[in-house]
C-alpha cells in the first residue's frame, strides 16, 4: 500500500495524512501533536483509549475527541475501579448524557470491560505492564496498516479474558496513540519526537 501524502497546514511543518480530516481544528493537531504516538503507562489513561476506542466504532476519532472530556466526567476518569461499580441506574443515567455516544451497547461494554479490568491487574500488577507485553520489536510493524500481528495477539488474548469491543484493528489504533509503535509518517514533522519519547521510556514490568 503505497503512503498517503503528508498534510501541510498553515504552520508549513507536515503532519500525517489523517490530520486532513480536521484542516483548522486545532485540538485534533494538537492531539496529533502532543499525544498520539506517546508512550503512555498511566493505567487510567489506557483504559480509557480502550473505552474510547470502542466507542469510536462507526464514527471518527473526531467526534469521539470532541465529547473525550465529557466521557471523562460520565465515567469517573475512567477510574475503572468505581466504573467496575456501575449499576443499572449509572447505565440509566449515562444514556441520558447528551455529551458522550449513548449507544447501550457500549456503554455496558465499558462497564463491563472495567471489571475485567480490575481482575486483569489484579493479576498482572498493572494494565500498564499487561499491555506493553504486547510492544512489537522495533519497526517490524509496516506503515499505513489497520491491524498487525501484535494487535491480533492483544485483541485475542483479551477476549480470552472476557473483554469486549476489543477487535485486532480496535488494539492496533491503542497501539499507534498510545506509543507501543511510533506510525507517524516519514515526514511527519512529529515522528522524531514520538521516537524520542520512545526511546526514553521506561517499559513498565521491565
Amino acid at each position: 500500500m503505497s503512503p498517503k501524502p503528508l498534510y501541510l497546514p498553515p504552520d508549513s511543518r507536515p503532519r500525517c495524512a489523517w490530520c486532513a480530516a480536521a484542516p483548522g481544528d486545532d485540538t485534533y493537531l494538537r492531539y496529533h501533536d502532543e499525544e498520539w504516538g506517546r508512550p503512555v503507562a498511566d493505567d487510567f489513561r489506557l483504559f480509557e483509549k480502550l473505552c474510547l476506542e470502542g466507542f469510536q466504532s462507526g464514527l471518527s476519532w473526531r467526534t469521539i475527541l470532541n465529547k473525550r472530556e465529557a466521557f471523562r466526567a460520565a465515567f469517573a476518569g475512567f477510574d475503572f475501579h468505581r466504573v467496575a461499580r456501575f449499576s443499572e441506574a449509572d447505565v440509566a443515567r449515562l444514556l441520558q448524557d447528551a455529551g458522550i455516544v449513548r449507544h447501550r451497547g457500549k456503554i455496558e461494554a465499558a462497564i463491563h470491560n472495567a471489571a475485567r479490568c480490575v481482575e486483569l491487574v489484579a493479576q498482572e500488577g498493572s494494565l500498564a505492564a499487561y499491555l506493553w507485553r504486547f510492544e512489537p520489536a522495533q519497526n517490524s510493524v509496516a506503515h499505513n496498516l489497520s491491524q498487525s500481528p501484535a494487535s491480533e495477539a492483544l485483541s485475542k488474548d483479551l477476549k480470552r479474558r472476557g473483554w469486549k469491543f476489543v477487535g485486532p484493528t480496535t488494539m492496533h489504533a491503542l497501539m499507534q496513540a498510545m506509543g507501543l509503535i511510533n506510525d507517524h509518517q516519514p515526514g511527519c514533522h512529529h515522528w522524531a519526537e514520538a521516537q524520542q519519547a520512545r526511546d526514553r521510556f521506561s517499559r513498565p514490568g521491565s
